[in-house]
């Protein structure tokens, strides 16, 4: 089966899911791709093995099957990786057929959920160290403020943060928000309040977070995730200050 491959983490997070009337958004890295040499650095031109198609498929419908949603929004990175992830698992949910799905993939060009984008200021600053220092240590560097070019950690992960808000879904509905490893390892570390990501720590690819939010204005809110089996919450305005 296609959900054999799926990190076991993201089955057990549907059980933690907050009532149907409160709207989820599934923040999730792409399926699994083409594998790639060297420092955990993969082109843009990487596309999906025939398992990771079949996985986000199957993903899409077991999600809908689960949890008595409907994708309703989905936003995703410009890379064909994602956006393919995403197309797969609106057609896994469409299978299913118990309710009708967003066919409007929102592709957000401003840098927001491509790798490293969401984070870089100047990228001509920023580039040589990701370069050098590979995926793991870049962004070790900078959830310790310790890289030239970049955005400070909190307002990094708040930008992204307010780009989900603003694409919530309504009752009963979930949104895909597809992106990147180096960028989900980023806003995890940064709203865990971790100095320090191991390979452990690194999402797997189909790996993600649940993510909601309690609170009529986003910088008021109070957010929620689920992470590999663990509920947490912070609230944004401490989270900023």
């Amino acid at each position: 089966m296609a959900l054999d491959l799926l990190p076991a983490s993201m089955l057990k997070a549907i059980d933690l899911l907050p009532d149907t009337k409160i709207p989820v958004t599934l923040f999730t890295r792409h399926s699994i791709r083409e594998e790639v040499a060297g420092k955990g650095l993969a082109g843009y031109d990487l596309q999906l093995t025939n398992q990771g198609r079949d996985l986000a498929e199957a993903w899409g419908g077991y999600l809908i099957s689960n949890t008595d949603r409907s994708i309703q929004h989905c936003i995703s990175s410009p890379i064909q990786r994602c956006i393919d992830t995403a197309a797969l698992m609106i057609q896994g949910a469409d299978d299913i057929g118990q309710a009708s799905h967003t066919h409007h993939i929102e592709i957000i060009e401003q840098g927001l959920l491509v790798e490293p984008g969401s984070f870089v200021l100047d990228i001509k600053q920023a580039g040589p160290y990701f370069k050098k220092q590979g995926a793991l240590g870049f962004i070790n560097s900078f959830v310790n403020n310790a890289l030239p070019g970049m955005k400070k950690p909190i307002n990094g992960a708040v930008d992204v943060l307010e780009l989900i808000y603003n694409t919530h879904p309504t009752q009963n509905g979930l949104s895909l928000a597809v992106s990147h490893d180096t960028i989900l390892a980023a806003i995890l570390a940064v709203i865990s309040g971790r100095s320090v990501i191991t390979k452990e720590d690194w999402p797997k690819m189909m790996e993600g977070l649940f993510v909601w939010f309690e609170g009529d204005v986003f910088l008021e809110s109070k957010l929620k995730w689920i992470w590999r089996g663990e509920l947490h919450q912070l609230d944004i305005r401490d989270f900023q200050k």
